[in-house]
């Protein structure tokens, strides 16, 4: 079945009435604790993923676009998420409620793959965001009909900041503290991108003309280190917002959250203590001294090559003018020899 443009009206009635699951791929009802611990996410579905955003924006107006994942769950929790297919999905801008998935489709191709790889399955969904929507957790209960712990993973398509795009989040039940009835909402998973060797020759090859390699190891290092500072500082941020929006009374209070955090700041060191402000300084003093006996021992190099090329260049003076001065004896010489065979030859003349 091809996807279809239709109105909000009907989309609005036959989400309501008239969606339905295969019995084939109806699965059990999803368990209150997901395994999933980390997700890892494979090159292909990123290149798949950015194929099928490119491909929208240009054919429509489209602000993401919203597929299936497939994959398989390793040992210790972990996900691999090695494949994936795009889905027909549209929505309304002004009403995030109404939208449209094409789960026949999602069949269809689902049988297929399974055809193809047997050990893929529908291990959760994507869309490219960049950031949660309203009617993500809607969208989230349909794809559980085929995985009952089901991922997903937002990937961002135009990633404006250094990073990884991808983001990992799973469906939880959350309990309200003023007794009113749970509600679903999004928790956060470790996600990471992971490729296996044949994978990793592939994107080095797509890499090649595109890497820079002149960079060296330690610029690359300085580099990570920047990008993981500006990571953790994009955090903080994250949760001094979140704070912020607790205190204020537009969110509710999650103790998990709170509980994790007071863990973080009991982790920190009292600057306070003279000790630690003594282990700092000293810290601080052996680096700079180690940055000033480099600095000392590169000036002493340059000044050894500045007397050597010294040497080097009166030594190369020396010997050219050795050189001219030769010339000109051999010329004056020759001059000589000439004007002797001249006045030779004029006496024998006579």
């Amino acid at each position: 079945m091809t996807s279809q443009l239709v109105s909000p009206a009907f989309v609005s009635v036959f989400f309501s009435h008239h969606i339905r699951v295969d019995s084939s791929f109806h699965k059990t009802m999803p368990t209150t604790e997901n395994p999933v611990k980390n997700v890892v996410v494979h090159p292909l579905v990123l290149l798949s993923v950015v194929d099928h955003f490119t491909r929208m924006s240009k054919i429509g107006n489209q602000k993401r676009v919203v597929g299936v994942l497939l994959g398989a769950l390793r040992n210790k929790g972990v996900l691999d998420v090695s494949n994936s297919f795009a889905v027909p999905f549209d929505e309304d801008d002004k009403d995030k409620s109404v939208w449209f998935l094409d789960h026949d489709y999602l069949e269809n191709m689902s049988t297929m793959f399974k055809k193809v790889n047997a050990k893929e399955k529908i291990v959760g969904w994507y869309h490219t965001g960049p950031k949660l929507h309203q009617n993500d957790v809607a969208i989230n209960e349909l794809i559980r009909e085929y995985c009952p712990n089901s991922i997903l993973v937002i990937i961002d398509a135009e990633p404006r900041d250094m990073g990884l795009p991808t983001e990992a989040y799973h469906a939880v039940e959350e309990v309200h503290d003023d007794g009113t009835p749970t509600s679903k909402t999004f928790e956060h998973l470790a996600s990471e991108i992971g490729a296996e060797e044949a994978e990793e020759v592939g994107v080095e090859h797509l890499l090649r003309d595109v890497k820079d390699t002149t960079v060296g190891t330690l610029s690359q290092r300085i580099t990570a280190q920047l990008l993981g500072l500006k990571g953790l500082l994009k955090q903080v941020r994250h949760i001094h917002e979140y704070l912020d929006q607790v205190i204020q009374g537009k969110l509710p209070v999650n103790h998990a959250v709170v509980y994790q955090l007071q863990d973080i700041f009991n982790l920190l060191p009292d600057v306070a203590d003279q000790q630690f402000v003594k282990c700092v300084h000293t810290k601080t003093n052996d680096q700079m001294l180690v940055v000033y006996l480099a600095s000392l021992t590169r000036s002493v190099i340059a000044l050894h090559n500045l007397i050597n090329n010294k040497l080097t260049n009166r030594d190369a003076e020396r010997r050219k003018d050795e050189k001219d001065k030769e010339g000109k004896e051999k010329k004056e010489e020759k001059k000589e020899e000439k004007k002797e065979e001249i006045t030779k030859d004029k006496s024998e003349k006579k």
